[in-house]
């Protein structure tokens, strides 16, 4: 495994196997990695010939500084699981390398990134994008790997992809959860003993949502959810909402969609936690 900082030292690794015309794919992440990011890893290296990890922490989608400083970052730990995964390369950029410039770039894809975290955090998904679009030009991977955690980055990367035209597929990876069903974060380092008990409702509210909602409706679902989070202790919701899984506008009817999400967002004392279940999928063909 190359650990390289300097996008001229990753091109120059590529370029000999896209000599021999290998296949390369790339999961983008920020650190502090996990099981989840290593399922998206193992993944991208079994489907391609060479997986390059990316690892930084992306000062432009924090609308939160306060959120940029706390973010964990656990490089060597980092690198000794990307090299037990078999990643080929390591890409860990500095925020210089990255932006040279200020990226001045503005990226819309309304309404998929004004509803949701796009309202809640403003220039969030335009920072994503940011940063995306240059690890594919700096990579221009085969495959790039997301997790569904991520729900809406993953629809509003998919149609950045499709409106920039870049010549690459997007891989959707599902969510990994602990053995009790918390969905795996790099936030959940941030989390006390106390603190990630409590986090444990919001998988277990909504696992239970979903039961609930086939015999209930949407309006009815969606009070489930609010009144449950709410009588939990130690959390605080920000949202949740039902929507349709491509489109990510709200439903009022279970019949609107083939493919209905619950998106959630809840702070468990201070850490800001995200999670969706999805309640309708389309038949795959």
């Amino acid at each position: 495994m190359e650990i390289v900082h300097t996008i001229k030292d990753l091109q120059a690794g590529l370029s000999a196997l896209r000599a021999q015309g290998k296949k390369v794919g790339l999961v983008p992440t920020m650190g502090a990695l996990h099981a989840g990011h290593a399922s998206l890893v193992k993944r991208c290296v079994a489907e391609n010939d060479a997986a390059v990890v990316s690892v930084f922490v992306n000062p432009t989608q924090f609308n939160d500084k306060n959120d940029l400083v706390k973010y964990p970052r656990t490089p060597e730990a980092d690198c000794r699981l990307l090299e037990e995964c078999g990643a080929a390369f390591v890409f860990a950029p500095s925020v210089e390398e990255m932006y040279p410039e200020p990226d001045t770039r503005r990226f819309s894809y309304a309404p998929l990134d004004t509803v949701m975290e796009g309202a809640f955090r403003p220039g969030h998904f335009n920072g994503v994008c940011q940063i995306v679009s240059k690890l594919f030009d700096a990579v221009q991977p085969d495959r790039d790997y997301f997790g569904e955690k991520d729900f809406q980055q993953l629809a509003i990367i998919r149609e950045m992809v499709c409106q920039m035209k870049y010549p690459l597929e997007i891989v959707g990876c599902p969510i990994v959860r602990e053995e009790d069903g918390l969905a795996l974060s790099s936030r959940n380092a941030r989390l006390s003993a106390e603190e990630r008990k409590n986090a444990l409702k919001i998988s277990q509210t909504l696992f239970e949502s979903r039961t609930f909602g086939a015999s209930h409706t949407v309006a009815e679902t969606q009070k489930f959810v609010e009144d449950t989070i709410a009588a939990a202790p130690g959390l605080r919701l920000e949202y949740f909402e039902l929507v349709d899984g491509s489109t990510l506008q709200k439903i009022a009817d279970w019949e609107e969609t083939s493919y209905a999400v619950g998106c959630i967002t809840v702070f468990c004392g201070e850490v800001r936690l995200i999670d969706n279940i999805k309640y309708k999928e389309p038949v795959a063909l």
